[in-house]
């Protein structure tokens, strides 16, 4: 059944566009791949096995906006998504993260996307079990007592009537106080789960990373649940053990079965920083070897290859690789052809512009003005910021990555963080609440500018 709620290329570039200022080029290929994902899965043929997702290289510098289209797509598209710096892997067979460790990473979202979706629709049967549970501590039901030696049948039955239905309707009273959270600050004892403690730690020889897992994963199955006595407040006892009914009334093994097809079927990996594993130079030194022999253990995931997880196993013919990369040293072609071939869309994201960053400082649903005005608004201050004002930041932080380092948008936060320090740092003493403060060109000026003609810009390096 085709899903008609599924985005079309335009409304994946328009939802990117929320958030992301410009990298025209590199929204339009990251939706089509998306859209072809949707469009496999309703091919009809034997050929919908053929067809093979279109992976992506993304070249540029950093804070350009490349991790953050990636995780938007994930989003957007409600799949499991994981990011791994390729930096940090290393050859099978020395001390590091295998490559294999990112599908696992997937699996593991891609579990808790789908448990959390099966959450939602058992939360009203939880509820009430979570209401049962907080009424037996509160009220505990009547039991049946020892009927007095000479009471007539009929007398008993009706004193036992009358204290049930005295019981069950002081129960309902306190249901309704639980459920509008009038005694939410009442406390109650209940019993939870207890953490059956860290992990394990090594004894004897090494092991590798899936059979620690795995040794792990059997232990806690084997291991009894303990349960512990809390006396908490009631709003925490609903909070506590409402994930402890969820997970009662949710099925594990149809779970896995359906995140393991989520996680092939939608599932998308951003591997970061994988130009640091580029050799520079053919038939290098140890250090070049070692990154070639990183590219190969890549070259079978990517490729499309079985992997064994905790959840069962995972093939990764249709997972969706998105590789990004700054290539200042290295350059693409750098990368073995195998892993090469595996990226058949490269695409190029621009420097950004002064202008870049004046747009990224107003337009986007989480622009960095519009973080600062609900933080400071959380202690009922107003802050607003004049356009003249944007326009200075925006140029400021534009001069200092030219100048210093090139570190793309995060350049904003460091210039935004120093602007208003002093107004973060004197509210609500000096700046009281119902106060209004108003960002100027001549306060960025006042408070910025003097650092850049002095050269002082120390703080600014990341």
């Amino acid at each position: 059944m085709i899903d008609n709620s599924y985005l079309t290329p335009r409304q994946i570039v328009a939802e990117l566009d929320k958030y992301i200022i410009g990298q025209a080029d590199a929204k339009k290929n990251v939706a089509i791949a998306l859209r072809n994902r949707w469009r496999r899965m309703h091919v009809q043929s034997e050929m919908q096995k053929e067809i093979v997702p279109n992976n992506i290289l993304m070249i540029g510098a950093t804070g350009v906006g490349k991790t953050e289209i990636a995780r938007r797509l994930a989003k957007i598209a409600d799949a499991p998504f994981t990011k791994v710096e390729a930096s940090k892997f290393t050859e099978v067979g020395y001390v590091g993260r295998d490559v294999e460790s990112m599908v696992r990473d997937l699996v593991e979202q891609s579990v808790n996307l789908v448990k959390q979706s099966k959450k939602e629709g058992v939360k009203e049967k939880a509820a009430q079990a979570v209401e049962d549970i907080i009424l037996d501590a509160l009220i505990p039901p009547v039991r049946t007592a020892p009927k007095p030696i000479g009471l007539q049948q009929d007398d008993k039955e009706a004193a036992q009537m009358s204290d049930a239905e005295l019981n069950e309707k002081t129960r309902e009273r306190f249901r309704e106080k639980i459920r509008s959270g009038e005694i939410d600050d009442r406390k109650v004892e209940i019993s939870v789960q207890a953490n059956n403690g860290g992990g394990l730690g090594m004894v004897g020889g090494g092991m590798d990373e899936m059979s620690m897992i795995n040794l792990q994963d059997m232990l806690s199955n084997v291991l009894p649940k303990k349960q512990k006595k809390r006396k908490v407040t009631i709003a925490e006892a609903k909070r506590l053990l409402i994930e402890e009914e969820s997970a009662k009334l949710i099925d594990m093994d149809e779970v896995k079965e359906e995140a393991i097809w989520k996680a092939e079927n939608t599932g998308i990996i951003f591997i970061d920083e994988i130009d640091k594993i580029a050799s520079g130079k053919k038939g290098g030194n140890g250090a070049d070897v070692s990154r070639e022999g990183v590219q190969r253990d890549l070259l079978p995931i990517v490729e499309g290859s079985a992997v064994n997880t905790k959840h069962g196993m995972i093939k990764t013919d249709h997972v969706l690789f998105v590789a990004a990369g700054a290539f200042h040293v290295a350059k693409p072609s750098d990368l073995i052809p195998e892993l090469q071939g595996r990226f058949p869309i490269r695409v190029e994201l621009n420097s950004l512009t002064e202008d870049d960053f004046y747009q990224i400082l107003k337009e986007p649903k989480n622009a960095l003005t519009k973080q600062y005005e609900a933080l400071i608004d959380s202690e009922d201050v107003s802050l607003e910021f004049t356009d003249d004002s944007l326009r200075a930041l925006a140029k400021l932080a534009f001069r200092i990555n030219e100048e210093v380092e090139n570190i793309g948008a995060r350049r904003l936060h460091t210039v935004m963080s120093k602007l208003l320090n002093d107004i973060l740092f004197d509210i609500p003493e000096e700046i009281p609440p119902n106060a209004k403060v108003v960002i100027t060109k001549e306060m960025v000026g006042e408070r910025l500018d003097n650092l850049v003609q002095d050269k002082d810009l120390s703080e600014f390096i990341l």
